[in-house]
């Protein structure tokens, strides 16, 4: 297939993807190493460390949805335009903030600070995510099984930003409230077809009709 110059294709795709699987790789190392074992023995020396660790199993559940949905996405690509680049590479500048954001909650669990931060560090690539998403959209495959996938994905982003930046309002003032929207969302991604897409897919027929 001929392509116009500056558009990339298959070969192209698969190179973009092995970027950001690499970058996402280093990602979560970064958020491993903040993972220090305690100097006293016990299992009150190990409590103590919940906030660390419960923080990294969040940022880490997250990770691995976007990569998830970073290689299902990219399945419906078929060039690689500028667009599609720059949001890829902006989504990957915002997914390597999460590291610092979640060392910064797991040392100040309950802050306002911290639990808005963090919620902040998840709303930005929910944006860049949504940026990628519109890239393929408009140069990747258009056939009836891309477009479901298409709308679906939209739906989810756009649901998700909503929550995110509800929990960087409510984490000022309730920072545990802040960080379980947070959480939520996250299980909201992990389930494939859950109630809230049978709640889409409805307003879309009152729509249609």
């Amino acid at each position: 297939m001929n392509h116009k110059p500056g558009f990339e294709g298959r070969a192209g795709i698969t190179r973009v993807e092995a970027f950001s699987d690499g970058v996402l790789a280093i990602i979560i190392t970064i958020m491993v190493l903040e993972l220090h074992a305690p100097e006293a023995s016990g299992f009150a020396a190990l409590w103590a460390l919940w906030p660390t660790f419960f923080s990294y199993v969040i940022s880490y559940n997250y990770i691995a949805i976007y990569w998830v949905n970073h290689h299902r996405m990219f399945g419906h690509a078929r060039v690689v335009t500028n667009g599609l680049l720059w949001s890829n590479i902006v989504l990957l500048f915002s997914l390597s903030m999460i590291p610092f954001s979640t060392a910064y909650l797991g040392k100040h669990f309950g802050d306002p600070v911290a639990s808005a931060v963090y919620a902040v560090s998840l709303l930005a690539p929910s944006f860049a995510f949504l940026c990628l998403e519109s890239s393929i959209r408009r140069s990747g495959s258009q056939s009836a099984e891309s477009q479901a996938y298409y709308r679906s994905t939209t739906r989810k982003g756009t649901f998700a930003a909503a929550i995110y930046a509800l929990a960087v309002l409510l984490g000022v003032f309730w920072p545990y409230v802040g960080v379980t929207l947070a959480g939520l969302v996250g299980l909201f991604w992990i389930v494939p077809y859950g109630p809230l897409d049978s709640l889409f897919l409805r307003c879309e027929d009152l729509n249609a009709s």
